[in-house]
């Protein structure tokens, strides 16, 4: 009986210990470098990918979604293209757009994050300033 009792509890703190150190999707937050941008033909947009326990970066995701649009201010449908950029540093992600006019724009971005079975998924306001 001592031994079944042992196995379970080793069973118990190993799949406890597992499930404590698996990340979810929710772990990770997409922060804006700069939360403004002069509007412009050719804007350059850069975004980190944090863990949110201790904020350091992380690097190798796989975008693989974007858009940017100005849903945040009620016009969802004006949307402009996104061109990814290489990477100015482990965990920063840039892109250039089309941003032609002034307002809050919404950057929405979907990656996987080696490890991690969930996708994660961010939406980064933006201001296009004149």
């Amino acid at each position: 009986m001592f031994r079944n009792i042992s196995r379970a509890a080793l069973l118990v703190a190993m799949f406890g210990h597992a499930g404590s150190a698996l990340a979810g999707a929710n772990d990770f937050a997409f922060e804006a470098l700069a939360g403004e941008v002069k509007v412009a033909a050719e804007a350059n947009v850069t975004v980190r990918l944090v863990r949110r326990a201790g904020g350091e970066p992380v690097a190798d995701a796989v975008i693989f979604l974007t858009r940017i649009d100005m849903a945040p201010d009620g016009m969802a449908t004006m949307a402009a293209p996104l061109v990814p950029l290489p990477s100015p540093r482990p965990g920063h992600y840039a892109f250039t757009t089309s941003l032609p006019m002034a307002g809050r724009w919404l950057l929405s971005v979907a990656a996987k994050v080696q490890g991690e079975r969930e996708t994660v998924v961010g939406h980064i306001a933006i201001k296009a300033t004149e």
